[in-house]
């Protein structure tokens, strides 16, 4: 008897209960807008110290950036071409001291990784 009245008021509860529905309006100034670009390009253009992994023939640069993405998942890793070869990098890092911590991480699983700093601004 008490499972069937439990059933009962179990089933007017889900019968009578309604899910509420809405719309959001989101209104912000454009001006957030530009300046969220402006802080985009400001930050694609600035300096970080990066970390090679590294280097060799367009094959060998895959594999090796499929092994470190693996091994760092949380970094961002990028083959860039210095010729004659590909490079594996991974990392942005502003703070020098950030950085080197990483680096020192990096260096157990790969022992000739190189910490490469910033090039100078000629501006």
């Amino acid at each position: 008897m008490k499972t069937s009245i439990y059933t009962l008021v179990i089933l007017l509860a889900v019968t009578f209960s309604y899910g509420q529905q809405g719309q959001v309006n989101i209104q912000q100034d454009t001006k957030i807008t530009d300046l969220l670009e402006i802080y985009k390009s400001a930050n694609s253009n600035a300096e970080y110290y990066r970390i090679q992994v590294g280097f060799g023939p367009l094959s060998k640069a895959e594999r090796i950036k499929s092994e470190v993405e693996i091994d760092f998942p949380n970094l961002p890793t990028k083959i860039d071409f210095d010729s004659p070869t590909y490079r594996v990098r991974i990392g942005r890092f502003k703070d020098k001291l950030d950085a080197e911590r990483k680096f020192m991480e990096v260096r157990v699983k790969y022992p000739d990784a190189m910490l490469l700093k910033p090039k100078k601004s000629t501006k």
